[in-house]
């Protein structure tokens, strides 16, 4: 098997005052920083300088060679509600410019509503981030629930994915946003190449592809150029999968395995016709943010995706090179609690969580 299967009986064991933890013989995660308030996703700025957003409404750059970290204000309108999934959302530094999804109140906000998610762009500055819309999920809904949602920004062409805010079908009119996933140039126009002006007339120029849920993780690969999402299932039926232009995952006709939470049927697991997922998880494990692994520090992880969960607080590899038979271990547990993001450092290959209210190191001893 390619990957190092870890024994059962590994320990994660904290080392008293220095926020190491000792995994097995080989590897060791670190707490690099506590006490965030519910933290979204991070981004490197550069070697030592990461970006992290605050599901709460901050944007804070820590510097991991000295350990401090500084606020940098912003102008986003958001919800703010406790009891939402919204808020900040993923952030990507790019090019000098920062972009972020979030959930946007849109016009009076009392409960619940109207929130889309919406994706806004900045030039970098240290104090103060003025963004400006370059894409809004259309048409706004009353719902605190399912707003995605993940960036990646191939060929100069921005991907992000969209939840379907709890609606269901939804995610099959593709003359709304919610439940697909977008492809946008990066000052917001439209690629003259998406399904809409080839193929799919009825879709809104924006949409790549359709038929999701709740798409809390994407990644490209350094291996073959492919973008890869994980979704949420309902009561189980999470996956991960490839983005495939002008395909469509079937959500809510399909249930992937899944069913609903008062346990009542919602669809089979697939159907000729839709895009057909890499692998599922029944029951669910409430998958979150992924990263195909590609860096010196794991030797060993090199090809994998590398998959992480809320649910049951796991790291995750699958080797996914022969489809017929995708290979799965975990490669810890219900350790630093629910991962909410998974980044690896461009430079040393190092890999980086979110956890909790923590920032985390894993690497090689």
């Amino acid at each position: 098997m390619r990957f190092f299967v870890f024994s059962s009986i590994l320990i994660i064991f904290l080392i008293l005052n220095k926020n190491v933890f000792s995994l097995s013989n080989d590897f060791k995660l670190s707490i690099l920083k506590k006490d965030l308030d519910q933290p979204w996703s991070i981004s490197f700025i550069n070697k030592n300088e990461i970006l992290i957003s605050e599901k709460t409404g901050k944007i804070k750059l820590f510097n991991q060679s000295n350990g401090s970290i500084i606020e940098i204000k912003h102008n986003l309108s958001f919800i703010e509600d406790i009891n939402s999934q919204g808020g900040l959302l993923e952030i990507l530094y790019h090019d000098d410019h920062v972009y972020i999804t979030y959930s946007e109140k849109r016009g009076e906000f009392k409960l619940y509503g109207p929130s889309s998610t919406s994706i806004a762009k900045a030039k970098f500055n240290r104090e103060k981030l003025n963004f400006n819309n370059i894409f809004r999920s259309e048409p706004p809904i009353r719902s605190p629930y399912h707003f995605g949602s993940r960036i990646v920004i191939k060929d100069n062409y921005l991907f992000a994915s969209l939840g379907e805010r709890g609606k269901g079908m939804i995610a099959q009119e593709a003359d709304k946003h919610p439940g697909s996933i977008i492809r946008i140039n990066l000052d917001g126009s439209v690629p003259k190449d998406n399904p809409h002006f080839i193929d799919q007339p009825l879709w809104l120029p924006e949409i790549f592809q359709i038929g999701v849920r709740n798409p809390q993780g994407m990644a490209i690969s350094s291996f073959d150029n492919k973008i890869y999402i994980s979704n949420h299932g309902a009561k189980g039926g999470d996956w991960i999968g490839e983005v495939k232009k002008g395909e469509n995952y079937g959500w809510k006709i399909l249930g992937w395995g899944g069913t609903n939470y008062n346990n009542t049927k919602i669809g089979p697991k697939w159907l000729p016709g839709y895009t057909k997922a890499i692998h599922y998880w029944v029951p669910s494990i409430a998958v979150s943010a992924i990263t195909i692994y590609d860096g010196e520090e794991f030797p060993e992880f090199k090809g994998l995706a590398l998959v992480t969960s809320l649910k049951d607080q796991s790291l995750r590899s699958l080797n996914f090179s022969n489809l017929d038979n995708v290979e799965e271990d975990i490669i810890f547990k219900n350790e630093i609690g629910r991962i909410r993001d998974i980044k690896i450092h461009p430079e040393s290959g190092k890999i980086f969580f979110l956890a909790q209210d923590k920032l985390w190191k894993f690497e090689k001893k």
